[in-house]
């Protein structure tokens, strides 16, 4: 019995993952090309091919479909720091973990620009990405505190060191953004890592 509703219960679930791909991939492609505010829940189950009923059984509005986009985001950057060698320099180490977030975004740049873009344009939209940033700095500050052995809650390098790393990943989206895709995110990544390297990794003097 067991062995059958394992087989079943995996063939549900890729079932719904498969659903929520789709209906994720049609609307944000609709919200990117005639605006956040120009596209209804309607023409993205049409352009889905699924019910309205469906819709409103993975989301609860057009907006939550980009704040999950988002949250796959920073998912990402925490899980590859989580990997990164322990003896590695906080530097190095944070600036691998956000290429990976920056380096998905320019390999799919026909479709993660105008979703990129889509965010920063639209208030409701560039508040949400600031609330998960939000969340992802205090997840990244545990994960920094784990690793350097520090203390999340007195030392204050951890925290410091999540939001400048963060600061960096927003202002190269914002450039790249800016630039329709024209510059290059690792020149950018480089760039602005450069800058913040020699605060990241004066760890001991933040404490």
């Amino acid at each position: 019995m067991t062995s059958t509703s394992r087989p079943q219960s995996s063939l549900a679930q890729r079932k719904r993952q498969l659903v929520a791909d789709e209906l994720t991939e049609a609307a944000l492609q609709l919200l990117a090309s005639k605006g956040f505010d120009a596209v209804t829940v309607d023409e993205i189950v049409t352009s889905a091919g699924v019910s309205k009923r469906t819709f409103f059984r993975y989301f609860a509005s057009k907006e939550d479909v980009v704040v999950q986009f988002l949250g796959e985001m920073g998912t990402g950057i925490h899980a590859e720091l989580t990997g990164r060698p322990l003896d590695e320099r906080p530097s190095v180490a944070l600036q691998h973990a956000i290429w990976v977030s920056m380096d998905a975004c320019g390999q799919q740049s026909e479709r993660a620009l105008p979703v990129v873009q889509l965010i920063l344009r639209t208030p409701a939209l560039l508040a949400r990405f600031l609330e998960r940033q939000a969340q992802w700095r205090e997840d990244l500050a545990a994960e920094l505190a784990r690793r350097l052995e520090l203390d999340a809650d007195t030392d204050l390098y951890p925290r410091m060191a999540a939001g400048m790393a963060l600061t960096a990943f927003d202002s190269v989206l914002r450039h790249w953004s800016a630039s329709d895709g024209a510059q290059d995110p690792a020149d950018l990544m480089d760039r602005a890592f450069a800058v913040i390297a020699p605060a990241l990794d004066a760890v001991r003097s933040a404490r």
